[in-house]
């Protein structure tokens, strides 16, 4: 008998629904798909929210609905792994936590916090600094800084000044936490190793250069009123200062340093900038001696302490079928 061959065809982004009313799939002259449907198995799957590890009411992608159909199970993504371990409060006992607050009981030295000043979970979310501000509190933390890495990009090109509100509406409930410094990701997160945009980055956290500001509503504000066209994502450097002139806070020898974004390719650059004593990417001025913590796993040739390692999926589709002796073609 010959043997059969087996292809599996998965067609992201050809949505089914019986309703035909506004249906471009269903009203357009579609021969082969109509022949596949009649002549072949098929199914349907569910590729939003929990079904493919994100957080309910999120919609999918490519991403997680590939991983999730090769692995045959669950594998929850970074943002909904960190929301699942904030809700049974697993997150507050993370290792590299328990060893900041040690850290900084041991040099006296101060918290900053810092990372993509946002809400939609794309490369991290306010929600977890919230969470991260209640850490600080829990933990009797007193000096706890926040460098905002504004987005205008997976969020409204000027909403930064809401989520300052919102955030600062949670330093004051739990009286602990102050705004130290603004920047576009456009500097603080290049992947592209435009170096230039991650120095003026590095040196507004590390020595407080950029345009001093006393009040963080009032300096967006000015930005804004000086270029009709900027978004958040290209906000100049903003140092916020002490009413003589004097940085709130940069990053100094003994303080610790969380960067609570968690997916790695726009977090690597002043990662290392601020962590790799040989680094050679532009001259530093400065080189604080920090302790920090990476809330997922951003280089594999970073020896940092990691919040929230990467998920390896074992015993998945293709391992089972090489297993059984049977080959592969992958097409994408």
């Amino acid at each position: 008998m010959a043997q059969r061959k087996i292809i599996l065809i998965v067609r992201d982004g050809w949505g089914y629904t019986e309703k035909t009313n506004g249906n471009a799939a269903y009203l357009a002259e579609t021969p082969n798909n109509d022949r596949y449907m009649c002549e072949y198995p098929w199914t349907t799957l569910k590729c939003t929210g929990n079904a493919v590890g994100l957080p309910e009411g999120t919609q999918g992608g490519s991403e997680p609905g590939h991983l999730t159909m090769g692995a045959g199970r669950v594998v929850w993504q970074p943002l909904e792994e960190i929301n699942r371990a904030i809700r049974d409060d697993s997150f507050y006992t993370k290792k590299p936590f328990t060893d900041t607050i040690e850290y900084l009981k041991q040099t006296g030295g101060r918290l900053h916090l810092a990372g993509l000043f946002s809400d939609q979970g794309i490369h991290g979310t306010t929600y977890h600094l919230h969470t991260l501000l209640d850490l600080a509190k829990r933990n009797n933390i007193k000096d706890v800084f926040v460098h905002c890495f504004l987005d205008g990009r997976d969020v409204p090109e000027r909403s930064a000044t809401d989520f300052l509100y919102e955030t600062q509406h949670v330093m004051n409930a739990k009286g602990v936490g102050r705004y130290a410094s603004l920047v576009g990701r456009f500097y603080a997160m290049d992947r592209d190793t435009n170096w230039e945009r991650t120095e003026k980055a590095y040196v507004l956290l590390t020595r407080g250069i950029g345009v001093k500001e006393t009040n963080p509503f009032e300096a967006l504000k000015h930005q804004y009123a000086a270029n009709p066209d900027l978004t958040d994502y290209y906000v100049e450097p903003i140092v916020l200062t002490e009413p003589d002139g004097s940085p709130v806070a940069t990053v100094d020898d003994g303080d610790a340093f969380i960067f609570w974004n968690y997916r790695s390719d726009r977090a690597r650059q002043i990662t290392y900038a601020l962590t790799q004593p040989k680094f050679s990417c532009f001259k530093r001025e400065k080189t604080p001696n920090i302790f920090f913590v990476c809330m997922s796993a951003y280089d594999q040739k970073l020896s940092l302490p990691v919040v929230f390692p990467q998920n390896t999926v074992t015993h998945n589709l293709g391992t089972t079928l090489a297993e059984n002796g049977l080959h592969q073609l992958r097409i994408a």
